[in-house]
Parts: C-alpha cells; structure tokens; sequence
C-alpha cells in the first residue's frame, strides 16, 4: 500500500484541467463512472469543504477512456 504521505491529491480544478473538461459537475460525473473515490476532504478558500483525488487514479481512468469520435460499438469482446 502506498504511503499517504507521499501520494499526490488533486482538487476538483486540477482533475478539470488534466480532464479537459469545462465544468465540475462533468468531472463528478468522470469520477464517478470511473469508480475513483474520494481521498479526503480540505477547506476551500470559500471555508467549503473541498475533495480530494489520487492523482495517480484519474490519470490512469482517464488514459483508459475512448478517444473522440472512437466507435465504441466495434470493440465488443463477447
């Protein structure tokens, strides 16, 4: 198990940013089909609490995913 000292977290902007993705609802949703759990929670600027993302776990979902336009349909494995 990795030290939780030393593992990278992100907050929701960064996962927008690596994701390319505009809005954070579209990023929660990301998150959440991918399976990718939350970390922690911190305070935000605003006194909110603010979650937390493996880093290591959103760059490996998003690798994952089809590119643009890919034609999912054909790879079917049954």
């Amino acid at each position: 198990m990795p030290d939780p000292t030393n593992e990278e977290l992100w907050l929701i902007g960064r996962v927008m940013e690596h994701l390319d993705v505009r809005t954070r609802s579209g990023a929660r949703t990301f998150l959440r089909r991918a399976g990718i759990q939350t970390v922690d929670y911190v305070t935000g600027p605003t006194g909110r609490p603010e979650a937390r993302y493996q880093a290591d776990a959103v760059r490996d979902a998003a690798a994952m995913r089809p590119g643009r336009g890919a034609r999912t349909d054909l790879n079917r494995d049954a």
